[in-house]
């Protein structure tokens, strides 16, 4: 496949992907399926939800037509397009009619269970396979813990897979084009001014596709250690991790909603959402030019290099935060 080709099938999958995006929105309005303002949420007026959808069904489908053209992939698209469809599904069920968070948990842990086995085929030990059951579970929550203002969640997963994409080798790195582009085609949505959410079928969907691309780059990227991988992510790994283990010493109730992350406490004090989601954003490519600096370096810079970054970075985190709330 020459270059014009390949452009065209991105051009059409684009395309496609809004018309999925635009789909959902009328859905959404059709049966109001609707997030409503309250202490627990970060907007103001009613909204509809469920916009990540689209996202998926463009995602799922162009899964399905790879695994009908690339005979030698079919068992991996399949069995991660199984993957996507359960955790995207037991979104859209829970944006419909909310689920105990242990239901949503079992599943997710199903999907994960599915990467790890995948992990496992390709060669990797006990261990590795463990990791990816580890980090798909995570960032699915991650993810859907991070989906809280207009464009955050969707913009974050845009340019993570941009990154993915450019240590990806070969066909494989066409896998992160088609996501960055589906999060292109439902920003405009989304951000900045929120036509419809994402919901829990396309905040735990993007979480699971962020777990796919790193687990990708770690198996068949040369030069990119496991850690560097994952600094694209700092902002969402330091934000939802340390919130949690706020939330848990405190003894809350940890699984419940709430508005306690940094992004949220910025828009607390008055900040706008594109604002926040563009800060996050300009944090983020820097991170990502930091991760391909260090890509080729040793195990050992990589350790002491993620160490002191993820340090910085939860020291800024906890200082932003107490600030925020002692202003508030």
């Amino acid at each position: 496949m020459n270059d014009l080709q390949a452009g065209w099938i991105l051009l059409v999958f684009f395309v496609c992907a809004l018309g999925c995006c635009w789909l959902a929105l009328h859905y959404a309005r059709r049966f109001q399926l609707l997030d409503h303002p309250g202490e627990r949420r970060s907007h103001q007026v009613a909204t509809p939800r469920g916009g990540g959808a689209g996202l998926v069904a463009s995602l799922l489908l162009a899964t399905l037509l790879a695994a009908l053209v690339v005979p030698a992939w079919r068992v991996e698209l399949l069995v991660f397009g199984l993957a996507l469809a359960l955790v995207a599904g037991i979104g859209w069920w829970d944006d419909h009619r909310p689920l105990p968070a242990l239901t949503r948990l079992i599943v997710h842990m199903l999907a994960g269970g599915l990467l790890a086995a995948l992990v496992w085929r390709d060669g990797a030990g006990l261990g590795w396979s463990l990791a990816a059951f580890a980090l798909t579970v995570g960032l699915i929550n991650i993810w859907n813990f991070m989906d809280g203002i207009n464009g955050l969640a969707v913009s974050q997963a845009g340019l993570v897979a941009l990154v993915m994409g450019y240590w990806l080798p070969g066909g494989l790195a066409s896998s992160a084009w088609l996501v960055a582009l589906a999060c292109l085609a439902f920003l405009p949505f989304n951000f900045p001014r929120a036509r419809i959410f994402l919901g829990d079928v396309g905040s735990g969907a993007l979480g699971l596709l962020m777990a796919c691309l790193t687990i990708l780059v770690v198996r068949r990227s040369e030069n990119v250690q496991p850690l560097v991988a994952l600094w694209p992510m700092s902002v969402f790994l330091i934000d939802a991790g340390f919130t949690l283990l706020t939330r848990i010493c405190r003894g809350d109730r940890w699984m419940q909603a709430h508005t306690e992350h940094l992004y949220q406490w910025y828009i607390k004090s008055g900040a706008t959402h594109a604002a926040v989601t563009l800060s996050y954003g300009l944090i983020t490519l820097l991170l990502m030019a930091a991760a391909m600096l260090m890509a080729g370096e040793s195990l050992g810079r990589a350790v002491v290099a993620s160490l002191l970054l993820w340090g910085a970075g939860v020291l800024i985190w906890k200082w932003r935060r107490s600030a925020l709330i002692d202003a508030g």
